[in-house]
């Protein structure tokens, strides 16, 4: 039997980004500005002036320097991927808002008030896990990508990146408050060792919220003063 060699890598290494093989009417990205290219792009049926556009260029003009090939079809294939405004849109959960860019980068740390029944998802979901996993972080089995994804459902698009900031820090929070509840029922339990009956059942959602405060871009337990 004769052996078969891929050699694709090679032409990939020889022709890189500079090249034009396989695409069709292919576009110099350095001629993207020309008044002939706009008006090339003008007539498919592009918007050279909408938010969309402009993302698409200075993404391609950070990745590729300004050198290589482009087309009509990819440019278009690439504006899909953003919104009206310019924001991408995650292609697996179909929602703008979630990547980091200059625009959210300074709030996406942010504390914000968040839906209550998010707040009641997460609690009820870190419990299962903690309980079916004896206090072990498990990323294989946990169900929380579910929880984040309905809460940025329910919130702005320029609130989620803030809000997933939010359901984080009331996430360890309660993950916290279930390590204590158990240490308490057993002060030799440790992370991974079977947790004792029904030490969590008196754990109530609402007690460990009322006990948060926001300190900066974290939620801390309130400092309670004594007096004597």
């Amino acid at each position: 039997m004769s052996k078969i060699m891929d050699y694709s890598f090679l032409l990939q290494e020889m022709f890189g980004n500079n090249s034009s093989m396989g695409l069709m009417n292919p576009i110099k990205i350095s001629d993207l500005s020309s008044k002939s290219v706009i008006t090339q792009l003008k007539a498919a049926g592009i918007d050279t002036g909408s938010k969309q556009y402009q993302a698409v260029m200075q993404s391609m003009m950070a990745n590729s320097r300004g050198v290589g090939y482009t087309n009509i079809q990819a440019i278009k294939n690439r504006m899909s991927r953003y919104d009206k405004d310019g924001d991408y849109v995650d292609p697996v959960t179909g929602l703008a808002g979630l990547s980091v860019n200059e625009k959210n980068i300074a709030s996406k740390n942010k504390i914000i008030s968040i839906p209550e029944s998010s707040r009641d998802e997460m609690f009820e979901s870190t419990k299962r896990d903690f309980l079916r996993e004896n206090g072990v972080a498990n990323g294989d089995t946990t169900n929380r990508s579910a929880v984040y994804l309905n809460l940025y459902r329910k919130m702005k698009k320029n609130d989620r990146l803030a809000a997933g900031n939010t359901l984080r820090q009331y996430e360890r929070a309660y993950t916290q408050a279930f390590v204590e509840a158990v240490k308490s029922a057993d002060p030799s339990w440790e992370i991974g060792k079977p947790i004792p009956y029904g030490a969590l059942d008196n754990i109530k959602r609402e007690d460990i919220d009322s006990l948060l405060s926001v300190s900066g871009n974290k939620l801390v337990k309130k400092s309670i003063d004594v007096q004597i």
